[in-house]
């Protein structure tokens, strides 16, 4: 008895965690090559610009290109992504920490003098597919 209630807690569990998460469908614009791969970061505002742990890749091709993002909680997150030209699993930069590869920002989010603020790429995730668009600047 004891083990079949255990059974059904479990299974109600796993039933609400997956009813909590949707995927992120993150249409990248403007790829310039078809070199390397698409990577994509979701972040909560403690990990943005740092290291993320959701996360997806796909391979490049000039023009645009979709990649899902399944599992994302819901709750409030920004998406990055950027073309990592030379596969090296990592945004390029020169000399002054410019991003020498494409990158973007959910909701087209910039700043003048650096990266932009978390509030800035923020989206909401609830239990269903989520559409993001993202352009890169190269």
């Amino acid at each position: 008895m004891k083990r079949v209630l255990k059974m059904a807690l479990l299974g109600a569990l796993l039933a609400s965690a997956a009813v909590s998460a949707a995927t992120l469908q993150v249409k990248i614009d403007g790829v310039a090559s078809g070199k390397g791969k698409l990577r994509v970061a979701v972040c909560d505002e403690s990990s943005f610009l740092k290291k993320c742990a959701i996360g997806a890749q796909a391979t490049a091709h000039a023009g645009s290109v979709t990649v899902d993002v399944p599992d994302v909680p819901a709750g409030t997150w920004a998406v990055m992504a950027y073309h990592d030209e030379n596969d090296n699993q990592k945004l390029d930069r020169n000399e002054l920490g410019i991003p020498s590869e494409g990158y973007g920002f959910s909701n087209g989010a910039t700043a003048k003098n650096g990266p932009p603020q978390f509030k800035q790429a923020a989206v909401s995730v609830g239990a269903t597919a989520v559409p993001v668009q993202i352009t890169l600047r190269y």
